[in-house]
């Protein structure tokens, strides 16, 4: 699998997919100043940063840790990450992302900041981390880390990291925006398509994964 960053930026974005977190993040901050929703999206977005700048830097190492073949790690976070596209498609519930505050009527509903939590616990969790970068975005890079052959790969990865970081801060700013032009239809619509694109990836991984458990299959 190569380090093509072009891959690596539609991979990142459509796990991360920042517009997910738009009503989350509204909520969060309903009752902040302009000011402290700017500090909230740059401390979630540099947290992002900093999980795939590290997974990216140990994705290797861990594999070697728990004994798990490249190809075999692909072909598992392969499946999950088709599994979370699936439910992106048919609008349920993310598989590797916990639901926050989902009621039988299914509207999301989360509990209002408690007034001595900082803004960084908030940017940090739940909000950078598991509603923008979970289990899935995490074995990703993972993943992409394991194929890297030199540190030139491995910056790769990185670079796409800070390339989606940035576009989650501008995501976030925005949000107020985006939730009113996109509107629930549309935002609707956009994480199917982001679903769609999700399990192209999926099946990509999947296939490099039995490539390297089977390599006659390259043949």
């Amino acid at each position: 699998m190569g380090m093509e960053i072009g891959k690596l930026i539609l991979a990142f974005m459509v796990l991360i997919n920042p517009f997910s977190a738009l009503a989350i993040f509204l909520d969060l901050t309903r009752n902040n100043s302009t000011r402290e929703r700017k500090k909230v999206a740059q401390i979630a977005s540099l947290s992002v940063f900093i999980v795939i700048a590290v997974f990216a830097f140990s994705g290797n190492w861990i594999l070697r840790l728990f004994g798990i073949s490249t190809g075999a790690f692909q072909v598992g976070g392969g499946l999950l990450v088709f599994l979370i596209a699936i439910s992106m498609m048919s609008a349920g519930s993310n598989p590797a992302k916990p639901e926050i505050g989902v009621e039988e009527s299914n509207e999301i509903t989360v509990k209002p900041k408690h007034p001595t939590q900082s803004a960084a616990s908030v940017a940090v969790v739940p909000l950078a981390i598991p509603m923008m970068i979970g289990p899935g975005g995490i074995s990703t890079v993972v993943i992409y880390a394991s194929a890297a052959k030199s540190l030139h790969d491995t910056l790769f990865i990185v670079a796409a990291g800070a390339i989606i970081s940035i576009i989650c801060f501008i995501t976030l700013l925005a949000a107020s925006k985006i939730s009113n032009v996109l509107g629930e239809t549309g935002l609707t619509i956009l994480n199917r398509i982001m679903g769609m694109l999700l399990a192209a990836v999926s099946v990509e991984i999947v296939v490099a994964g039995l490539k390297g458990l089977f390599p006659q299959l390259a043949g």
